[in-house]
């Protein structure tokens, strides 16, 4: 069909076609699709009791091609009995992510034991023995808790909690390798680490700043929004070191004018340095300020820091601003001026801007540039961090973080008459630290895939290695069930997908809105729903009941029921007290105090607090940016083409042409490319013209193995966007990087096993 210049449009509606042939018919997709649960993709909060392709306000038909390529592979057939003894661990180590993933569905426990090269079928009570006797068998510290987004509030709280009752406060969630950045910088500046702004309010403002993100691949709903916002006048300022398709123009597909026309979504498009945002924002609050368009008086009334910050830019030199933005005064002059006439802006950003060593600052710096303004606090302005797993902020509000919220340590002490550790809990990466120290023991993962979410995957599988157990609760394979191994045993859990739980559960939006599910049918014997696994295991290890003082109980068994933590959840975390009933009214509710309609923060005097900046150094040779593609939701890699960015496979390097030239590459060819932290070699050189020269990219989680584990020392949030790459020519010989292996699976279409 030629180069795609669009995002959505016609080949969206044809790959709906093409999915649900997949899936066995367009009405059994459709029947999945508007069943009333919350979107298994990204936080923007479709499905839920309005049914599902139904957003937060109510508008239908909602819904992107990362709905139904999650639902296509729940609605997989299962794993066969086969396929664990027909291939060992070395040769699925060899698979793609893609491969792993249309494997089919988990449909039994299995454990790959010691010396073995293969894993072996075991059944419940034999895998739920094994880690309940590997549990009891060491210190509490020496184990850490793994959470993925996709979990719901319910499985999170649950299994959070076993974790302390049981000694340890290592709990931390993926939000670590993506948003922590997001959370901590706000939280330091406005006592609030969640979105301030509704849905409704993103669509009312009149200038959106869409900074290091490509909504247009990975939160395709978010673009009929962004349609809206310029339909009613509005403008879309992108800052992204790639020119993305979907964000020049994007044909929504649920709306027939711009299905057939398209819309133009940026109004303006910069392509600053890999990294570059911090001196971008500095720039930005600079001219503001010479322009004399800062709010003094909200200024005075509603922030500290103020002054400082003012002088500091006062002192900061043009020339360095724009040497190490990459952006031109004349750019920054422009984006300036419209934001000086804006009256209600909302500043949105995703990894582009957390994935550096400054991400937390770069955050505090947007914060900054919404306060000069008086822009936080006020209907249709704000922040919004676009977030991705369905309720990855859902798992921090319900305590799902090494240091729980005083709060919520105090009533959960008071509720069930327990004494919890205050130990220090470790964060994602100390964890594995200590792993690869000889500290842990166990590590329990519920969902996702820890070892190819890691930054430097070489250290990463090392550091799992010497972990006694390695556990994880899964729909589907992943690489991390072939690589991120135990010592003595790897343990594979099988999990209901959310539509086919046996009870309602509940997740939260990145618009900070509980979303009821209902659940569903299950497709197979044999998963089982994640909160009956833990409380399982729970009554394994602790026994029954745990008896606290002042004759509370907490029985495990009841714990086994959705609605039963619901209770808990409503009486210890302040704002879903509306969880203790939402079963039974069915009435989905905003989280109160989230969003911020006044000026009054979330801090001890009210006030936020506006910081000072060193602006880090322009890094020299190429930097490289790990990036998602549109056939991709997180590690998960449902299609191997980039469609937006006409790319074919993923074993290659996106560089634009004055690169190749410059060092001596061929566009087609092969190279190697090197980092402190690893090498690859045999990639192919694509030859990109939309990324800014100067700038690598290449696919995520396979190029892990670049990725230095140095960390943002405010969030602790790996350097995924900003590692410095030499790039060379490779002689290697012109053959696959993979084997492609005849996949023995029940779920995968004929045509994409002869692909492979």
């Amino acid at each position: 069909m030629g180069r795609v210049k669009t995002g959505g449009g016609w080949r969206a509606i044809l790959y709906t076609f093409k999915k649900s042939r997949e899936a066995g018919g367009f009405f059994k997709l459709w029947k999945a699709m508007r069943s009333k649960n919350a979107c298994k993709t990204c936080a923007l909060g479709m499905g839920g009791q309005s049914g599902g392709m139904v957003n937060e306000a109510g508008h239908f038909p909602e819904v992107c091609k990362k709905s139904f390529q999650a639902m296509v592979a729940d609605m997989q057939g299962g794993v066969k009995p086969e396929f664990f003894a027909t291939y060992s661990v070395a040769q699925l180590q060899q698979f793609s992510p893609y491969q792993m993933e249309h494997s089919g569905r988990l449909v039994e426990p299995v454990v790959l034991e010691k010396g073995a090269q293969y894993y072996k079928p075991i059944s419940w009570d034999d895998a739920l023995g094994r880690i309940a006797r590997r549990l009891k068998g060491v210190q509490p510290d020496e184990t850490f808790w793994y959470f993925s987004g996709r979990s719901s509030n319910e499985a999170g709280f649950l299994l959070q909690l076993f974790a302390r009752l049981y000694g340890t406060n290592h709990v931390n969630n993926c939000s670590f390798y993506c948003h922590q950045a997001s959370g901590v910088g706000m939280a330091s500046v406005l006592g609030t680490g969640a979105g301030t702004v509704k849905l409704e309010d993103l669509e009312r403002a009149d200038i959106v700043f869409l900074i290091g993100g490509n909504p247009a691949s990975n939160h395709p709903r978010m673009m009929r929004t962004l349609m809206q916002v310029r339909r009613n006048g509005g403008k879309v300022v992108v800052i992204n070191p790639i020119v993305e398709t979907g964000l020049v123009n994007f044909s929504v597909p649920s709306d027939p004018w711009s299905l057939l026309f398209g819309t133009k979504i940026a109004s303006t498009y910069v392509q600053p340095h890999v990294g570059g945002d911090l001196a971008l924002m500095y720039g930005l609050l600079k001219r503001i300020r010479e322009m004399g368009a800062t709010d003094e008086a909200y200024l005075a009334a509603h922030t500290h820091g103020w002054p400082e910050l003012a002088a500091r830019l006062d002192a900061l030199h043009w020339e360095e601003i724009v040497e190490k933005s990459g952006v031109s005064q004349e750019q920054i002059d422009d984006i300036a001026a419209q934001y000086a006439k804006s009256e209600r802006a909302v500043f949105a950003w995703t990894m582009g801007v957390t994935h550096h060593l400054h991400g937390g600052a770069t955050v505090q710096a947007i914060a900054a540039l919404a306060l000069v303004r008086g822009m936080i606090g006020k209907p249709g302005a704000g922040l919004q961090p676009i977030r991705g797993h369905s309720n990855i902020q859902g798992l921090g509000t319900v305590g799902v973080t090494p240091q729980l919220k005083e709060t919520i340590f105090r009533r959960l002490e008071e509720t069930f008459g327990v004494k919890l550790p205050t130990t220090k809990g470790f964060d994602t990466l100390e964890c594995l630290e200590a792993a690869d120290a000889g500290k842990m023991r166990l590590a329990f993962c519920l969902g996702g895939n820890l070892w190819g979410a890691s930054p430097d995957a070489t250290y990463a599988k090392r550091a799992l290695s010497k972990c006694d157990m390695v556990v994880t609760m899964s729909t589907t394979l992943n690489t991390g069930h072939a690589s991120g191994l135990g010592a003595e045993e790897t343990i594979i859990l099988p999990v209901l997908a959310r539509d086919e739980e046996p009870e309602p559960s509940t997740q939260e939006s990145m618009f900070s809105y509980i979303r009821l599910s209902d659940g569903g049918e299950r497709r197979h014997v044999g998963p089982r729903a994640e909160v009956e696994i833990i409380a399982d295991l729970a009554v394994r290890v602790l026994g029954e009941t745990v008896a606290g003082s002042g004759g509370q109980v907490i029985d495990w068994r009841e714990m086994a029921h959705t609605s039963t933590i619901r209770q808990a959840i409503a009486r210890i975390v302040p704002g879903l007290e509306g969880m203790a009933t939402i079963e039974t009214t069915r009435k989905e509710f905003s989280i109160p105090g989230r969003s911020l309609a006044s000026p009054t923060f979330p801090t001890a005097d009210g006030r936020a607090t506006l910081f000072v900046h060193d602006l880090p150094a322009v890094p020299t040779g190429l930097q490289l940016m790990t990036i998602r593609s549109e056939g991709q939701f997180n590690t998960v890699v449902y299609e191997e083409e980039d469609l937006y960015r006409n790319q074919t496979r993923r074993d290659l390097v996106l560089i634009h042409p004055d690169d190749i030239a410059r060092f001596g590459l061929t566009a087609g060819g092969r190279c190697r490319i090197r980092s402190s932290a690893g090498e690859m070699r045999g990639v192919y050189v694509s030859a990109f013209e939309e990324i800014r020269p100067g700038s690598v990219a290449m696919y995520y989680p396979e190029s892990n193995v670049l990725v230095p584990k140095a960390a943002d020392p405010l969030s602790r949030t790996p350097a995924y966007k900003s590692v410095a790459v030499t790039v060379e020519p490779d002689l290697i010989e012109a053959r696959a990087l993979r084997p492609k292996p005849e996949l023995v699976a029940a779920g995968m279409p004929k045509e994409k096993m002869k692909q492979c």
